[in-house]
């Protein structure tokens, strides 16, 4: 299996900054891709950002363009989300999401895992 483990999250005050990590570990033959989404109270989860591992290509929601950044270390497995100029309503869980293709020795799995959560709380 996989576990994804996240951590940075906090409390910080508006305009202010935070980076997020996220590191994948466990029975990995690829990880295709990883992302950010969160999900707020009363709202459901969305996507902030993601991150093709291979290509190094990245999508953002319109909300976090030109705010957040997301970057990807492929040789350890680790995907990174800075946030800056950070609002109040950026406040949520925010869950790391991952792509990844299993090698068993004779079978590729292809599955999607999620991290535990790691809250983000912006205050005004």
């Amino acid at each position: 299996q996989v576990q994804l483990v996240e951590s940075g999250g906090g409390l910080v005050q508006a305009g202010g900054s935070l980076r997020l990590s996220c590191a994948a570990s466990g029975s990995i033959f690829r990880i295709n891709a990883m992302g950010w989404y969160r999900q707020a109270p009363g709202k459901q989860r969305e996507l902030v950002a993601s991150i093709t591992i291979t290509f190094n290509s990245t999508n953002y929601a319109d909300s976090v363009k030109g705010r957040f950044t997301i970057s990807g270390h492929n040789a350890n497995n680790t995907v990174y989300l800075q946030m800056n100029s950070l609002k109040p309503e950026d406040t949520a869980v925010y869950y790391c999401n991952a792509d990844v293709t299993r090698y068993t020795g004779d079978t590729f799995y292809h599955n999607t895992y999620w991290g535990q959560g790691t809250q983000v709380t912006v205050s005004s």
